[in-house]
Formats: C-alpha cells, sequence, structure tokens
C-alpha cells in the first residue's frame, strides 16, 4: 500500500492538465510512487488493470506514462463509471438483439430490390434500422469486458449522447429494429 504522501503527489501529478511538465521522481521514490499512481489510476478507472506491465512499469517512461493518464483524466472526467454497464443488457443479449438488426437490414436490402415503388419507405427503414445498430454496437463496446475500461467508458459515454441522459439514467435503450414500422405493415 503507498504511503499517504505518495498518494497525494499521484493525484497532484494527474489532476494536473497535460503538457505541464514534471520533474521525474528520485530512483528512490519511485516503486512507493508508482504503486500510488498506478492504484489511483485504475481506481478512477482511466487505468485499465492489464496495462500496468507496461504503463509506469519504468522510470525512464514516467514523463511519457503520465502524460497518457493525463490526457485520459482530462478526456474521461464526465464520462460514466464501468458499473453503468449494469443498467443494459448482457453482452450475449446484445450480440442477439444486433443478430436481430443486421438480418432484418439484409431483408430490407432484398426487399428493396422486389419493391421498387415504395423506394422512400425501404430507404428510410434502412436509415432507421442502421441508427439503432449504431446504439446497439455502441453498447457492445462497453459490454465487451476484453476491451480496456478507458475504452468501454468511452462507449458509455458515446451510448449516453445517443440516447439521452434521462434514458441513459434508467437503462431504457431504444429497440434493436424500428418497431413503429410494423405497425404500418
Amino acid at each position: 500500500m503507498p504511503s499517504p504522501y505518495s498518494c497525494l503527489i499521484a493525484i497532484n501529478l494527474l489532476t494536473t492538465p497535460p503538457d505541464v511538465p514534471v520533474r521525474p521522481p528520485l530512483p528512490a521514490d519511485w516503486s512507493d510512487l508508482r504503486e500510488a499512481l498506478v492504484s489511483i489510476s485504475i481506481q478512477w478507472e482511466i487505468l485499465d488493470q492489464r496495462e500496468t506491465r507496461y504503463v509506469f512499469a519504468r522510470i525512464e517512461d514516467f514523463d511519457d506514462n503520465l502524460e497518457l493518464v493525463r490526457h485520459r483524466f482530462r478526456d474521461l472526467a464526465g464520462a460514466p463509471q464501468i458499473s453503468d454497464c449494469w443498467r443494459f443488457p448482457d453482452h450475449d443479449s446484445v450480440n442477439e438483439f444486433i443478430s436481430f438488426n443486421r438480418s432484418y437490414r439484409h431483408f430490407l436490402d432484398g426487399r428493396q430490390l422486389v419493391d421498387q415503388d415504395r423506394g422512400t419507405v425501404f430507404y428510410a427503414t434502412i436509415h432507421e434500422t442502421d441508427e439503432l445498430f449504431q446504439v446497439w454496437d455502441t453498447l457492445r463496446d462497453a459490454r465487451c469486458e476484453y476491451y480496456f475500461v478507458t475504452v468501454r467508458r468511452q462507449a458509455l459515454a458515446r451510448l449516453r449522447s445517443m440516447i439521452g441522459d434521462s434514458d441513459y439514467q434508467v437503462g431504457q435503450l431504444p429497440p434493436c429494429v424500428p418497431l413503429w414500422r410494423f405497425e404500418n405493415e
């Protein structure tokens, strides 16, 4: 466990804007500071546990690694935490919805060729289907546990932007295909 002093230094280093130069730590202080930087970065979800093999692994890379996590801290400042994933369907379910979306899209492509007199309707439905795919594909990225935590948080931020804050907060997703089109069929 890093010392409280190293934790304070790490917090200061991580929250300083990118491109502000910092003196590298002394070799005697590196181990404790490294532990604090890694621990806090993981806790703040700006560093994935799997990245610790090479981020802050060597004192020689301190400047580059610090720049990396500072940029992430800034870029992910308003992004949701990974725990928000639990509001939404699991990865396997999301894949099934996406598969249905793509099957429906393929069906529409075929129908568009046969029913050419309804081209504008098919064009609009295909466009809606593709927009819904984007929502579900973004959720798939967020639920994909082999992606780094930073990628997943970025996906959650995009998802929130796509569906709106209120729907995001309650985990309300649009359908995977434009169901309103079935009412007119």
